[in-house]
């Protein structure tokens, strides 16, 4: 097979049980999926409130973590390979940790006897922004500080050459040869913030229509309370389209020819 290299062809066979072991599950709950009630299971009031408050609290988080997270990735970028190092391990730990665990930490800050008790943030819908700013922020990060070493900066040293100030090579030159990789940490970030469950349900609680974001409302679901067992398997088919709409716009987004 042209551009197929050397791997061995035995090697075919645990690969095909791995994508099997991904795909499989996703399958069976395709199948679940009651069609002929989906577009009721779906727009049921309680499905809508859980749909917009992701939606609504998962757009928000993402603006938190642009306004942020392009700065930190390009003082990553932009750093000595050492530093570069330290910042890179500690924006990963979230990755890396269970999110229950995020949670307790934004209890301890933000509860009542934390750092920020007296803000009152914990089990409000601000809650949810935080907790999913907090998981999601790694993702915006690593993808744009990635796609800034990869572009280097012998093209900024040109521009300083010529006389560009700081602010015009960052606006003229780093960004926009940055753009593909912030376009996809944006929307992973995005992706991430909306799928959000364990730092959430800890953090913000499972009120409807304040804190319930659809993987809440799921699990809810799934436990004997809020939305039917059916409007719950919609709703996972939802986010599952919404992921795989996500990867397929990161996989196909690509610059204007002579963009800038």
């Amino acid at each position: 097979m042209k551009g197929a290299g050397y791997v061995p062809r035995w090697l075919i066979v645990p690969a095909v049980i791995g994508l099997l072991f991904l795909l499989v599950p996703l399958t069976a709950l395709v199948a679940r999926v009651e069609w002929s009630t989906l577009i009721a299971d779906v727009t049921s009031p309680t499905a809508l409130q859980a749909l917009g408050l992701s939606l609504g609290t998962g757009a928000v988080a993402t603006l938190v973590c642009a306004a942020v997270g392009i700065p930190l990735a390009l003082l990553i970028a932009r750093s000595s390979p050492r530093t570069a190092a330290l910042l890179r391990a500690l924006v990963t730990v979230p990755l890396v940790l269970p999110p229950m665990v995020g949670g307790v930490a934004l209890l301890y800050l933000f509860g009542r006897n934390g750092w920020f008790g007296a803000l009152g943030l914990p089990f409000t819908t601000t809650a949810v922004v935080l907790a999913q700013v907090f998981v999601a922020l790694p993702f915006l990060v690593l993808a744009v500080e990635g796609a800034l070493r990869s572009t280097g900066v012998e093209i900024e040293r040109t521009a300083a050459s010529l006389g560009a100030s700081r602010v015009t090579i960052l606006r003229r030159v780093t960004l926009p040869l940055a753009a593909p990789g912030i376009v996809a940490g944006i929307v992973l970030c995005f992706a991430r913030a909306i799928g959000e469950f364990g730092a959430t349900a800890l953090f913000a609680g499972n009120r409807p229509g304040v804190t319930q974001t659809m993987p809440l409302a799921i699990y809810t679901a799934f436990n004997g309370g809020g939305v039917g067992q059916g409007t719950a398997v919609a709703l996972a088919l939802l986010l599952l389209v919404t992921a795989i709409a996500v990867l397929l716009l990161v996989r196909g987004w690509r610059p204007p020819v002579g963009a800038s």
